[in-house]
Parts: C-alpha cells; structure tokens; sequence
C-alpha cells in the first residue's frame, strides 16, 4: 500500500472519535455544502450500514451538520452542530436505513431552501477521505480531496472539449476527469480534478462556453 504523506497513515486532524465516521461524515456534509453553493435551510439525512447503527455514538450526526453549515473536520464547533444549526434556522432530520449499499458508510443527503433542491450520495471511505458517488442522479466519483470542477451541460459534440481546452488555456491541469449522462443528447455533468487552484474568473469563461448551463467549484 502507498501513502501519499504520513497524514494518510495516521488520519486527519479532527473532532473524533472516528476518522471514518466523524470526520469523514463531516468531510461529506460539507462537500454538499459547497456543491449546493449556499447554506440550506432544510436537510434529510438518510444513513445506511455502519452510519445508520452507530452514528449517535460515533458523532456521524453533528458531524455531518457541522459540516452542511461549513465546519471542517478539525473545527471545535461541530461538537454544538445542532445548536448552531437552530440559530442559522437549518432544520434537519436523520432517518437510518436498512437497505443494502455499496458501501457500509454510506450517507445520502437531500437538501434545500427556497430557491431550490439538492440530492447527493456520500461514502466515507476511511481516513477521513470520502467518496461523492452520486448527485441529483447522476453517478459520478469525487474525492473532495482535490480542487474539482462540476459542469452541467447539454449532451452536444465539442462540449467536452472545449471545457478542456479552457482550462489548458489557463495552464490548468486535470488529474481526473468523468462525464455522465441520464440520456443521450439531454443535460450530462462533466467532473473534472485538478491540480491548480480554480480563480473565479475562469469558472465565468467556462460558463460562458456554448451548451454550458451550470458551473460549480469544489476547493481541496
């Protein structure tokens, strides 16, 4: 087994108890928040396997609030998640589930606020690190642990490539790309990991490419 750093070993620096089930929760619930873009006013959070039994022991519960009202893994503030999340009137609900998953840390999360809806499937892998397989629908892999670009986009020839040509423009590199679809010639999300960090400036020269209807930023 390779490890990148010693803190591949040893874990991340966190609130505990669990690398998986804490700060992995947390790592997960605020991935969701940057994905959504704002802070939401409404969360429900369904739990699956090893979340589902254990996540009031563990802290999988604040964790993942802490992390929908924007606290990382190491923020002494997730410990009162639930009283925060009532003063920024952020209403939640945790529902254990006994169906299977892929995953035995598996959580999916749906939230929103008046502006509109967000559903997301998150796997907490081990270490802290987490796994984004699925959102509003579409299957995808996302790590959180790189700066990420998410583009929704029609299903048109050139789209893709001119996405990438953009950033090469910008002398940014890709580490991992994927592209997904519901159906073929309707929307697809393009995910792309990068090595350089994402200025806004060129998210707005992406958005203004032709077929592109959505731009979203993930920092590492």
């Amino acid at each position: 087994m390779k490890f990148n750093s010693v803190f591949d070993i040893i874990g991340p620096v966190m609130i505990g108890p669990s690398s998986s089930h804490t700060a992995g929760a947390a790592r997960i619930g605020l991935v969701t928040r940057e994905l959504f873009g704002r802070q939401p006013k409404w969360a429900k959070i369904y739990l699956y396997g090893s979340f589902a039994e254990t996540y009031k022991g563990h802290g999988t519960d604040i964790a993942i609030i802490g992390g929908l009202l924007g606290f990382d893994t190491f923020d002494e503030r997730i410990k009162t998640s639930f009283d925060l999340a009532k003063e920024a009137s952020l209403s939640f609900e945790f529902i254990p589930e006994s169906g299977h998953t892929e995953h035995p840390n598996t959580a999916r999360l749906v939230i929103g606020d008046e502006s509109g809806e967000m559903e997301l499937i998150g796997i907490s892998i081990g270490g802290g690190k987490i796994e984004i397989s699925e959102l509003n629908g579409f299957p995808l892999r996302l790590s959180g642990n790189h700066s990420a670009i998410l583009v929704v986009h029609d299903d048109k020839p050139g789209s893709i490539a001119k996405v990438a040509s953009c950033l090469a423009e910008q002398n940014i590199n890709i580490g991992h790309m994927e592209v997904s679809r519901k159906e073929q010639g309707q929307m697809a999300l393009m995910v792309i990991e990068v090595d350089e960090p994402i200025d806004e400036h060129v998210l707005q020269q992406i958005a203004l490419l032709p077929y592109i209807t959505q731009v979203t930023k993930i920092s590492d």
